[in-house]
C-alpha cells in the first residue's frame, strides 16, 4: 500500500512541477522547514524504504545550482542509506551475509552516476530539470504499477 501512494505521489509531484511554475523557499523559510522536511522524509523512507518525498522537490524549493542540487542530493542519499542501515542491523533485519550481493548493486549505481555526470554537463539546466522530473514521474509510475501488480 505504501509503495503504491509513494508511488502516485512521485507521479503527481513530477507532472505537476513540469507544467506549474516553480516553487521557491526563502532563506527565511528554509530555516523552519529543513527540520520538518527531514522529519516527513524520515518518516515516509521509515515506512517505505525511500527516500525522495518530500527531500528532493525540497530541495529543487532551495533554488540550488545544477551541480549544487546533484551534490546535495548525493550526499542526502549517502546519509540516509547510512541511516537505514544503522536502523536496520539494530533490528536485526540486516544480515551480513546479504552484503557481497548488495556490493554488487553498487557498479550499476556508480556507472549511472557516470552517465549523469556526462550528462549533466551536456545539458543546459532546463533540459536537465525537464528530464530529471521526467525520469522521477517514470520511477512513481514502476512504483505505482508494482504496488497495484
Amino acid at each position: 500500500m505504501t509503495t503504491t501512494v509513494l508511488g502516485a505521489t512521485l507521479v503527481a509531484y513530477a507532472l505537476y512541477t513540469l507544467i506549474a511554475p516553480p516553487f521557491r523557499v526563502s532563506p527565511a523559510q528554509e530555516r523552519w522547514l529543513s527540520p520538518l522536511a527531514g522529519l516527513i522524509t524520515g518518516v515516509i523512507a521509515g515506512a517505505t524504504g525511500v527516500f525522495v518525498i518530500p527531500a528532493v522537490p525540497y530541495m529543487q524549493a532551495l533554488g540550488l545550482e545544477k551541480d549544487d542540487l546533484v551534490q546535495a542530493l548525493g550526499l542526502f542519499f549517502t546519509t540516509s542509506t547510512i541511516a537505514l542501515a544503522l536502523g536496520l542491523a539494530s533490528h536485526h533485519a540486516w544480515q551480513v551475509d546479504q552484503l557481497a550481493l548488495s556490493s554488487l548493486a553498487v557498479v550499476p549505481a556508480l556507472i549511472g552516476m557516470w552517465a549523469g555526470q556526462i550528462l549533466r554537463r551536456a545539458l543546459s539546466p532546463a533540459t536537465f530539470r525537464r528530464w530529471f522530473l521526467i525520469m522521477l514521474a517514470l520511477l512513481g509510475g514502476e512504483m505505482l504499477l508494482r504496488g497495484v501488480v
